[in-house]
């Protein structure tokens, strides 16, 4: 039963429902299917996989219904997202938020992809937009049985563009191999940007969004990455910037900090630490979960 409309999305409607059977809160994800071409079938394999994965910090996928003419997915209802959260917080402190929640959700995030990763799954497309909590403070990935079913978007119809500011420098620079080191690049921005409230590289096109990438981490080369003049979309930079210590442009970050984010955001896929070896970083030493 719908009850009121959520939010637009890029291929779908939300809605907030009531399960007829249960009386639980929902969320339904009403997605636009083309009249002649119906729902693809990878969506469904996938959509279908994503029903599996069971886990805290995953979005529960509860019901799929599939008639000629649209797509509805029902999930468990969240109260919002990490974007609403920080918005909300703007207020008070420019969209920042304190070390205590940073440390929560970065652990309840890293938890999620790891669980991910271990399944065999990327997520592909994580923002703060597609991070959800609830009023316990619990974080769950969200959004991406849809990511994997239809590849990364790169631009939709309506004038919404994705965001690349998340992405990953490989996958920008046309990479075809990438891996889950890609959702970890993804983490490493989400996490800069809770300490500030301003999104870390914010990117207008896949161009540009390199540039501020190469102006916070330094321009990179085939010395610091074997490899990277062999990418399809690689073009000799015309400026070589300096590495700048990132924690200059995060204030409130200790060193344990600064270490995890900087293990986080490498340059080379293979070097960036994985979701598990980062839940037992010694920046959650202190975390009371």
């Amino acid at each position: 039963m719908r009850q009121e409309k959520l939010g637009e999305g890029t291929y779908a409607t939300v809605f907030k429902g009531k399960s007829r059977v249960t009386g639980e809160i929902v969320a339904l994800k009403e997605i636009h299917l083309d009249a002649e071409e119906g729902a693809p079938s990878t969506a469904i394999r996938e959509i279908s996989l994503m029903k599996e994965l069971k886990h805290p910090n995953i979005l529960r996928l509860i019901d799929v219904i599939h008639t000629e003419s649209k797509l509805m997915l029902v999930f468990e209802f969240m109260d919002q997202d990490l974007k609403k959260f920080m918005d909300a917080n703007a207020k008070a402190t420019h969209g920042a938020l304190g070390t205590a929640t940073i440390k929560s959700f970065m652990y309840q995030l890293l938890k999620g992809i790891a669980y991910c990763h271990e399944n065999r799954v990327l997520h592909r497309d994580l923002k703060p937009q597609n991070l959800l909590i609830n009023k316990h403070g619990e974080l769950k990935l969200g959004d991406f049985g849809l990511a994997r079913a239809f590849g990364i978007p790169v631009n939709t119809f309506s004038n919404e563009v994705v965001t690349l500011w998340y992405r990953a420098p490989d996958v920008l620079l046309g990479s075809r191999t990438y891996s889950t080191s890609i959702d970890i690049w993804a983490a490493g921005c989400i996490m800069a940007e809770m300490y500030t409230g301003r999104p870390l590289f914010p990117g207008t096109t896949n161009v540009d969004q390199l540039q501020k990438i190469f102006r916070m981490m330094g321009t990179p080369t085939e010395q610091t990455w074997p490899g990277i003049t062999q990418l399809p979309e690689y073009k000799q930079p015309q400026e070589m910037y300096a590495h700048q210590n990132i924690g200059q442009t995060l204030p409130n970050i200790d060193a344990h900090g600064i270490d995890l984010l900087n293990r986080m955001l490498q340059y080379q896929p293979q070097l960036r630490i994985s979701a598990k070896d980062a839940l037992n970083h010694s920046y959650f030493s202190d975390l009371v979960y």
